[in-house]
């Protein structure tokens, strides 16, 4: 069974963890021999974003002491075999250009969603 993961809202729970939920759960799907791929779209498009750190963020008192390092979870998907596309309308309103991703990140047009879509068995929207 294949399955997409759209990810849309960027950093859910990351406050609390050391890394974005769906990223790590996606890493484990493929680690038990699924073969699950990443769509991002909306604001989750700047995890795409090369060079990017969460490292000194703190709330009052509070500072978080183990950030997540989105770029690394990236990277590991890529390299384990998994497709890590970008929605091109989202990263164009947010200013991001295709130089500025993570080797390997694939941009995905909204016209050709569909196509997309049909290649899997499951789509699951984050």
């Amino acid at each position: 069974m294949r399955v997409l993961q759209i990810i849309e809202p960027a950093h859910r729970a990351t406050l609390e963890e050391q890394d974005d939920t769906v990223l790590w759960f996606t890493r484990a799907l493929r680690g038990a021999g699924a073969a699950a791929d990443v769509l991002l779209v909306g604001t989750a498009v700047g995890y795409a974003v090369r060079g990017q750190t969460s490292a000194g963020l703190t709330l009052g008192a509070w500072s978080q002491r183990q950030p997540p390092d989105i770029e690394h979870e990236i990277t590991k998907l890529i390299e384990s075999g998994a497709t890590v596309a970008a929605l091109s309308e989202d990263l164009s309103r947010r200013g991001i250009t295709p130089e500025a991703l993570i080797d390997g990140v694939r941009v995905q047009s909204r016209h050709g969603l569909g196509r997309l879509l049909a290649q899997y068995d499951r789509v699951w929207k984050w």
